[in-house]
């Protein structure tokens, strides 16, 4: 195997690699069952700190 065949496979399959890894993120916070957890994450910064 010479480098050229060695980073043309890296490349190749590190972009389909990244592609799904992307995809299962996308998914993931989109899906409707995650949606209570984002909507409490989301209003944090907007919550009073009593504790200062």
């Amino acid at each position: 195997m010479s480098y050229e065949n060695v980073a043309e496979f890296a490349q190749t399959w590190g972009l389909v690699y990244f592609f799904i890894l992307f995809s299962l993120v996308v998914v993931y916070a989109l899906w409707p069952a995650n949606q209570k957890q984002f909507d409490e994450a989301a209003r944090i910064p907007l919550e009073d700190e009593e504790d200062l």
